[in-house]
């Protein structure tokens, strides 16, 4: 993480880089790492985002690589078959919420911002308000949240996020998952099995 809290993604070790800072957050919200945490308080994954853009359609990936591990008492909203956008984001939510009641939720959205920091992950505490840079009044989403910056921001945002590179995207959302992945481990039954452990890249980045 550099200076201002940013993950970059050309970083070997941004996917651990992001799990480390998924466990302190949800840490210091008083989740513990046991086993059995799913079953006391479930999580909800909320990827925000849709497939028409390219820019925006960061979420729906992360939600697609997510619900291929079926990790249990992790619930994912927003993919590329069903995403969760402007429109339906609001009754998603509130389904969400009466579905899985004390969830801890986690939003993941695609976001602008200045030169330097495109190709960034940022991983913090507290809700995101999505579409605030479109000008657009949606709730906001997230006990945490997980961004990545798409493009550049400030001058015609829609035709910025359709004119993102989809490389720049996928890659992101790929570390994104990956993290959320090694992070989720802890609060599912099923095991992870990498070849580099993340208390071997604790010890690494210590």
């Amino acid at each position: 993480m550099d200076g201002k809290g940013y993950f970059k993604a050309d970083d070997k070790f941004a996917a651990f880089r992001v799990a480390r800072a998924v466990t302190e957050t949800m840490g210091s919200a008083g989740i513990s790492s046991r086993k059995n945490i799913a079953a006391e308080r479930p999580i909800v994954v909320m990827c925000i985002g849709t497939d028409r853009s390219t820019g925006d359609s960061l979420g729906p990936l992360v939600g697609d690589m997510l619900v291929k591990w079926r990790l249990n008492g992790i619930h994912v909203y927003g993919t590329l078959d069903n995403p969760v956008h402007a429109r339906n984001l609001k009754e998603t939510l509130v389904n969400a919420l009466a579905l899985h009641p004390g969830a801890y939720l986690v939003a993941v959205d695609a976001s602008l911002g200045v030169l330097g920091h495109v190709g960034c992950i940022t991983v913090g505490k507290g809700p995101i308000k999505p579409g605030a840079g479109l000008k657009k009044e949606l709730p906001a989403v997230g006990d945490m949240h997980i961004t990545g910056v798409v493009n550049t921001g400030g001058f015609m945002d829609f035709l910025v996020l359709q004119s993102t590179r989809l490389s720049v995207v996928m890659r992101m959302a790929d570390i994104i998952a990956r993290g959320l992945h090694l992070a989720f481990n802890d609060y599912s039954s099923i095991s992870f099995r990498d070849s580099v452990s993340f208390s071997q890249f604790q010890l690494m980045d210590q």
